[in-house]
């Protein structure tokens, strides 16, 4: 990945973020202004990072349900989209930037191209929110899922995803796929595990030992060759923007590489 523009871009963010100040200290703060149930940004006018809300059926061993890396990555990714890129996005009158949490049967949804699920191990649908999925992305939708780990994970996870898209195989994205090299030149498949594993582990990247070793970048496609589901197993690419602020050597290891597939994702998503 071309590492030193994202680099000395966050480098000065990070200074700007670190001040004291609170506007800056506001992305590195678990709380959040917005919920479950705002809306969407009353400023509109650019990308909105949209949250999927769903019920948890099953308990993973890491993560927290849908609110997994929630609000900080949310935050984070969209801020630095647009300090990396011309990229404008939404900002909330009261200060937060562009995101917003919706459910999918929520209206706003369909104003929300974009939108990320994390810890989707443990996710379930009802039979509308698969009928509404599914709608929403053949009109044009996109999901993104990310952090779930193994096995069993990606086992479920396949089960309820082949509820709303029964027809179409999840199939690996070549390496010479256009998203790979839209805004940044992506190798590889980072491995990034939660602040907390790499920390309990000494800093390894696999969470869950031999069962999670390999990190994978899935889609599934349409038949016009759009990507309706991106998939992101045995990695936690939201926890690179998430934790950015709050450990140097967990910043210069995994953010980069972390922003630099978010933003190409982005990137790829409002261009096709």
């Amino acid at each position: 990945m071309r590492r030193l523009p994202i680099l000395v871009v966050l480098l000065v963010a990070g200074s700007l973020a670190t001040t004291g100040s609170a506007e800056g200290q506001r992305y590195y703060r678990g709380y959040s202004s917005v919920r479950l149930g705002d809306g969407l940004p009353d400023r509109p006018g650019g990308f909105t990072f949209c949250r999927l809300a769903y019920a948890s059926v099953r308990r993973d061993s890491s993560g927290s349900g849908w609110d997994t890396d929630f609000p900080q990555a949310d935050r984070n990714l969209p801020t630095r989209l647009s300090q990396l890129t011309p990229t404008p996005i939404t900002s909330w009158s009261h200060g937060e930037p562009g995101f917003a949490v919706v459910r999918i049967t929520d209206p706003e949804a369909y104003q929300c191209p974009f939108l990320m699920a994390t810890d989707v191990g443990e996710l379930g649908f009802d039979d509308v929110e698969v009928a509404t999925l599914r709608d929403f992305l053949f009109k044009g939708g996109f999901l993104w899922v990310d952090d779930f780990w193994g096995s069993r994970g990606l086992d479920h996870f396949e089960r309820e995803i082949r509820r709303v898209l029964p027809e179409f195989e999840i199939v690996e994205l070549p390496p010479d796929h256009s998203l790979f090299n839209i805004v940044y030149d992506v190798r590889r498949i980072p491995q990034i595990p939660s602040i907390n594993s790499w920390r309990r582990m000494g800093g390894g990247t696999s969470e869950l030992g031999s069962d999670s070793a390999t990190p994978h970048l899935w889609a599934i496609v349409d038949d016009g060759g759009r990507i309706l589901v991106l998939i992101t197993h045995n990695t936690d690419i939201s926890d690179g923007w998430e934790r950015e602020g709050e450990d140097a050597d967990f910043f210069y290891q995994f953010s980069p590489d972390a922003y630099a597939i978010g933003v190409n994702v982005v990137l790829w998503m409002m261009t096709h």
